[in-house]
């Protein structure tokens, strides 16, 4: 199966990769230099990128306090957590919009089960928006719940994009793990990766599925929620 998607990627691949000057490590070739919105609206830094594989793995934080609610699950679970921290330089920003896209590898699965049927890879993706946004530095996340992580295993590939209001796009970056996948390209928009398929039985390499969170939604809301803004329902 990997074999198969190396060969498709290599080629497709550089198709979704389009020449850019001085494109920094992990940053997207098509949303760097001449193909970003010009001026101080435009000027969003990346300063730090989630991380693939166990790295974005982690623990629900604790509520303390009495309460009577019982334990279903004793032993720990794990969330899939993906924070993106970024700069803004303008006054203010009044929207920006955060496109994500989340590859997950199967066989990293932590609860096995052979009769459970699925694709090599899961796509996930899912856009939040952050409104009045003032100078400065910000955070932006998404996450996975402990079951996604335990059916369909660890994110091996990861990318984000950044717009403003207009749509114009203000610049992104992608990190990958899987064997031809690039990191730094525009893999998801590239037909031949996300419609692959195996030489052998014709089944999807990739399956395309629901439940990437904004974190709001979820107990990390309730983490450093001064690091991230107002999010436009």
């Amino acid at each position: 199966m990997k074999k198969m998607i190396v060969s498709i990627v290599a080629i497709s691949c550089a198709a979704a990769a389009f020449a850019a000057p001085k494109v920094a490590p992990g940053a997207m070739a098509g949303v760097e230099g001449d193909a970003l919105t010009q001026g101080r609206e435009a000027k969003v830094n990346v300063d730090q990128f989630p991380k693939t594989g166990q790295a974005s793995a982690l623990s629900a934080p604790s509520l303390q306090g009495q309460t009577t609610i019982g334990k279903c699950y004793q032993k720990p679970r794990k969330w899939l957590v993906f924070e993106l921290k970024y700069t803004t330089f303008v006054k203010w920003q009044d929207q920006l919009t955060f496109t994500w896209h989340i590859l997950l590898e199967s066989k990293s699965a932590t609860e096995k089960d052979r009769d459970d049927k699925k694709a090599p890879y899961s796509y996930y993706t899912t856009s939040v928006t952050y409104a009045n946004i003032p100078q400065g530095s910000h955070a932006a996340s998404v996450v996975l719940p402990p079951s996604i992580l335990e059916r369909y295993g660890y994110a091996k590939a990861i990318g984000v994009v950044i717009s403003n209001k207009n749509g114009d796009i203000l610049g992104g970056q992608s990190e990958s793990e899987v064997q031809g996948i690039k990191g730094g390209t525009l893999w998801w928009n590239d037909d031949e990766i996300m419609n692959a398929r195996d030489k052998k039985t014709g089944d999807a390499m990739i399956e395309r599925r629901q439940g990437l969170l904004e974190r709001s939604k979820t107990i990390w809301g309730l983490v450093n929620p001064n690091d991230y803004e107002m999010v436009e329902m």
